[in-house]
């Protein structure tokens, strides 16, 4: 299949000039603050920038706007590294990360909203970079792609293959009949709660900075926080409740909470992922609370806060870090990395297998018993009282095999780098599903800073097969895919 060349460089010029306006949005914290950064940032705004402008204007004469699948999966996969690439300059040209691997590694993490850091002391980096930092995670958190696909139809080029590319999973109910109306509402809500959360912060005592940082991250479930010590630097227990009921919304499908807002609650209720989601949260919080009041002198409030908010933390892959749970006892050390694995809903902002998928392989395993015993019945897997195509079924079935596998190659290659055992499983396994804290020398009060060079680049590259559903770039490497037929 012959490639439209033209128009994958004009989404790419696009996803560029987008970028280098976000850059420009940190300008004035830096002119408040007259810190270091407002050059660097001005720079990279102005490098970034002129390079989208000169992807589009070199590509101005291009008649043919038709986009394929193809053209889709291969743009969104250019399009996060070419975003990841430009976002490092305010990092380089600042000073603030002085090496490209670490700037690289850093915003790698930001995009696809994983969260693990290189820095060590954040608080010493200037406060226009610190919001940069943040806002890569909030574009990445809805996709970045998605937004294009919002604006894309004024350029005359079709976005459902962007759509379909950018979120590969089980197809989510859309919100309205075009895919470019889904897009603008899914923006609008995300909009709308990343602003609730930072009014609600600033109301609890957060500063203004902090509150509006903290939203950005939490509503793309990234986990990028202004403080070294993340959210134990908070020992207000509203800001810690406030954060977890955002992560749990930012875990849920955007549509559903949609379709709650206005007031469709039947359509709620009868999610069967949404039922599944709250339900195991519930549950794994219950465990963790007794086990906490048994081993530790905390009181019952204090129990339950630091359970909640961990265990929605980790499932949600957010990341947020408000006590050490590799500290408490080493069976939760095993459950919060057994979490790593789970990940939120489908159609969320939320990384990780999803729990819909999960959903399904346990239907299907258990129908499978029944299948032995009466081979001739006709007994589809069925989510929410609907039956689902078998196709899907194997889509989740090859998604899970390929997810363990590329697990278990990124462990043995990391492991091939001095990296310990433990470090290797929790740095692979948070990089993987987009979590950011793990355990071993990677856990909820350590970071990345130690990792070898070749480790971090591997790392950022599981950060981007996670991030899109391994598919979408793993078929690249597919002779298959480049053939043209």
């Amino acid at each position: 299949m012959k490639f439209n060349i033209p128009v994958i460089a004009q989404i790419l010029g696009l996803l560029l000039l987008i970028n280098a306006v976000f850059m420009l949005l940190c300008l004035p914290v830096s002119i408040y603050n007259w810190e270091a950064d407002i050059l660097p940032l001005t720079g990279a705004a102005a490098i970034t920038g002129l390079s989208g402008f000169a992807l589009r204007f070199a590509t101005r004469k291009n008649k043919n706007k038709e986009l394929k699948r193809k053209d889709g999966y291969l743009v969104v996969s250019l399009g996060w590294i070419f975003m990841s690439l430009f976002g490092c300059l305010p990092y380089l040209l600042s000073g603030a990360i002085p090496n490209l691997t670490d700037a690289f590694f850093e915003t790698m993490s930001g995009y696809t909203t994983t969260g693990a850091s290189i820095l060590n002391d954040i608080e010493a980096v200037p406060k226009g970079i610190l919001l940069w930092r943040s806002l890569t995670q909030w574009i990445g958190g809805m996709g970045i792609i998605v937004l294009a696909v919002a604006i894309l139809p004024f350029l005359g080029i079709g976005g459902m293959q962007l759509f379909v590319a950018e979120a590969p999973g089980i197809t989510p109910d859309k919100l309205q009949p075009r895919i470019q109306e889904t897009a603008k509402r899914l923006w609008l809500l995300y909009v709308g709660l990343t602003v609730a959360e930072a009014l609600a912060l600033w109301a609890a005592g957060m500063t203004l900075y902090d509150a509006v940082n903290h939203s950005l991250t939490t509503m793309a479930t990234g986990g990028f926080s202004t403080k070294n010590a993340s959210i134990m630097h908070y020992s207000s227990p509203l800001i810690q409740y406030i954060i977890i009921v955002f992560m749990f919304l930012a875990g849920t499908s955007f549509t559903l909470t949609y379709f709650g807002l206005k007031r469709n609650f039947q359509k709620v209720i009868k999610n069967e992922e949404f039922v599944v989601y709250t339900l195991f949260t519930v549950a794994i919080t219950i465990i963790v609370t007794l086990t906490l009041l048994i081993v530790k002198d905390y009181g019952f409030e204090r129990s339950f806060r630091d359970s909640l908010f961990q265990v929605v933390s980790i499932i949600t892959t957010t990341g947020f870090v408000s006590a050490d749970y590799t500290s408490w006892a080493s069976f939760l050390s095993v459950v919060f990395f057994i979490l790593l694995f789970v990940g939120g809903s489908a159609g969320s902002t939320a990384g990780g297998v999803k729990v819909i998928r999960h959903i399904v392989l346990f239907k299907n395993s258990f129908l499978e018993l029944k299948r032995q015993l009466h081979p001739s019945a006709v007994m589809p897997v069925r989510i929410s009282g609907k039956a689902i195509e078998q196709n899907i079924v194997f889509n989740v079935l090859a998604f899970i095999m390929i997810y363990i596998l590329v697990f278990i190659v990124g462990v043995i290659m990391l492991s091939s780098m001095n990296v310990d055992f433990s470090t290797a499983f929790g740095a692979v396994a948070t990089s993987l599903g987009n979590v950011g804290p793990g355990i071993g020398e990677v856990g909820p009060v350590d970071n990345f800073a130690g990792m070898p060079a070749a480790g971090k680049w591997l790392l950022a590259i599981l950060m981007l097969l996670g991030r899109l559903e391994l598919f979408t770039v793993l078929m690249l490497l597919s002779p298959h895919f480049w053939r043209k037929r």
